[in-house]
């Protein structure tokens, strides 16, 4: 069941090549977590301003559009974009409960039948684009 004063699904569309928790330069790292915090802040202003956060569980999902194949690790950019979004869409990743990062490279078939609008939007924006999902909805852990 849905609550109507619920910040989710919350998601996040962002243009840029994501920084690697193994990057070399904390200042890079830095920097791309304050670009995915921005784009949160704004997306959340955009979406829902009374939103309020709380310990309920949650489930994130990364989506990596790259414009060229991805030369490192795709587990190496959750990290900085789940540390960057402590405070907007969750108060503490402590509660997220399920991560699904995945990338989608170029000259490798893929469909979404049914995107959400956000998700349809980072489609069209020419890559590389990052999709952030953050959803309360947790149907996959209850008892059929």
């Amino acid at each position: 069941m849905q609550d109507r004063d619920t910040l989710y699904p919350f998601e996040v569309v962002l243009q840029g090549v994501p920084a690697s928790l193994r990057s070399k330069s904390a200042r890079n790292r830095e920097a791309w977590k304050e670009r995915v915090a921005a784009a949160a802040r704004e997306r959340q202003r955009e979406s829902y301003e009374l939103g309020f956060l709380d310990d309920r569980p949650l489930a994130v999902s990364i989506y990596y559009f790259p414009s060229d194949p991805m030369a490192g690790d795709i587990d190496n950019i959750v990290k900085p974009i789940m540390d960057a979004m402590i405070g907007i869409a969750y108060l503490d990743d402590r509660v997220v409960e399920r991560v699904t990062v995945q990338k989608f490279e170029p000259d490798v078939g893929w469909e979404f039948r049914t995107p959400s609008d956000r998700l349809a939007l980072a489609l069209d924006v020419e890559p590389p684009v990052l999709y952030i999902r953050v959803d309360d909805d947790l149907v996959w852990r209850r008892v059929q």
